[in-house]
């Protein structure tokens, strides 16, 4: 039976064809999920970012574009058959379509290239933070462009946008300068890298301590020490100092510690058994400074200061070496048959019986005084 055969019954060739159209268009439609969902397959198998990323961004995208061609392919039919004019105006936005369809293909790989990266980085410590910053400018550019696109798609021209967007954006800047300066704070972040996701910072400028946990466009979070988040404007980085401790080194244990004047004939001997201690402790890093020094002559005590760097930089670890250090430091004073000093006051009285008792009942009175009569 042909057409003439089916015109003939009363149905028109362009319903015949229409509707032959979306029957290819369902048809294509399940042979191209059955290979998305093989690809897919193998490409998990193949631990391939770029192949697993670009397949999981286009499927979506690849089923609505198949369907939009079909149905405006079988509009196209209804048209040509009726004349309504709304399908000439439904032809107007296939190309909007299009090109929304492309931009979120693009933005779904981005997304999914950046996430599938943030894991690795668990296993190669990639920089998250450019990670970030190299994904959300990719996302910017895309959005730009497909803007551009679509209102070029709808009949603007495009040398009369860009000239509108200088003007106008001259006016957004002064009326919008704060979220500029925001904006360009976290890029310069981003640039600059003075910290990134994970890093403790402080800065002694501004009460900000704690962990970073969020680089934003805007502004910055970060976690307290006292589990608190603290959002800060990118602004501010860029007029303030900023410590990075988690950048450090070493950690440094600096101790001040008094022995009495009465073992001054035992202060070197101490001090050197505390050096020969601390060249051979294995946390104490060797390759820096280490100094074990008498250094002041105190009211009460003759002062004597600890000045080494350890390996670790993990605060715990670090605390319980520091912990470590002045207990055997107690122990090298003990074993010299020293103690540490403790503040005291000597009163030496020459004023006969009268003055001494005058002078005992004051001394009553005095907390932590020690009488020499």
């Amino acid at each position: 039976m042909g057409f003439s055969s089916l015109t003939a019954a009363n149905i028109p060739d362009w319903l015949i064809l229409a509707v032959i159209v979306v029957f290819l268009t369902a048809f294509t439609r399940y042979l191209v999920g059955k290979l998305f969902g093989k690809l897919i397959t193998k490409a998990e198998a193949s631990q391939k970012f770029w192949d697993g990323a670009l397949l999981a961004a286009g499927q979506k995208p690849v089923y609505l574009f198949i369907w939009v061609t079909g149905l405006s392919w079988s509009a196209e039919e209804i048209w040509a058959g009726t004349g309504n004019s709304l399908f000439e105006r439904l032809f107007s936005f296939r190309d909007l379509l299009v090109i929304i369809l492309f931009c979120w293909v693009f933005l779904s790989f981005i997304k999914a290239l950046e996430h599938r990266y943030q894991q690795f980085d668990h296993k190669k410590k990639l920089d998250q933070t450019s990670i970030i910053a190299l994904g959300r400018l990719m996302r910017v550019a895309v959005i730009i462009t497909g803007v551009l696109l679509a209102m070029q798609a709808l009949g603007y021209s495009l040398s009369g946008i860009l000239a509108f967007g200088g003007v106008g954006g001259l006016a957004v800047g002064f009326a919008a300068k704060d979220t500029l300066a925001n904006f360009f704070g976290g890029w310069m972040i981003y640039v600059d890298k003075p910290f990134r996701v994970g890093d403790w910072i402080s800065s002694p400028d501004k009460n900000i301590e704690g962990t970073v946990e969020y680089i934003g466009w805007r502004q910055t979070r970060i976690l307290t020490f006292s589990r608190r988040p603290l959002y800060v404007p990118n602004a501010t980085f860029m007029n303030i100092s900023v410590e990075n401790p988690s950048r450090m080194q070493n950690r440094r244990i600096k101790q001040i510690f008094g022995l009495r004047y009465c073992d001054s004939d035992k202060v070197n001997l101490i001090l050197d058994d505390v050096r020969s201690y601390l060249s051979r402790h294995d946390g104490i890093d060797q390759n820096k400074v280490i100094m074990v020094n008498f250094i002041s002559l105190g009211a009460s005590s003759l002062d004597c200061q600890i000045y080494c760097f350890t390996k670790t930089t993990d605060w715990a670890a670090y605390l319980l070496l520091q912990e470590k250090v002045l207990l055997e430091t107690i122990s090298i004073i003990h074993s010299h048959q020293a103690d540490i000093a403790f503040p005291t006051r000597t009163l030496d009285f020459s004023y006969g019986d009268q003055g001494r008792t005058d002078i005992k009942e004051r001394v009553g009175s005095l907390p932590y005084e020690v009488a020499k009569i």
